[in-house]
């Protein structure tokens, strides 16, 4: 089992939004839930498109810097792009 983890979401609204966590699963439920921070929040309901397996949070910490430098377009690149075993 992984340390930490890159994901990204779906917002209702079509954006993407790239986080980091411990704990997928809980994380997209406090997104759903509206307490996942204020730009999910507002954009309600999500969607989890994939999620990257991290050896430790200070790797996912950087990925996750790494991901929101690039244009949605090689967001969904990236996307489309992952192992069926990546996605969630």
């Amino acid at each position: 089992m992984s340390d930490a983890w890159v994901y990204i979401l779906r917002c209702a609204d079509g954006s993407l939004y790239t986080g980091w966590t411990v704990d997928v699963q809980r994380r997209l439920a406090s997104h759903a839930s509206g307490g996942g921070g204020r730009y999910t929040r507002a954009r309600l309901p999500v969607e989890l498109l994939v999620s990257f397996a991290m050896s430790d949070a200070s790797a996912a910490r950087r990925e996750e810097a790494r991901i929101k430098r690039l244009t949605r377009e090689q967001k969904l690149t990236l996307i489309a792009g992952s192992s069926s075993s990546t996605l969630r």
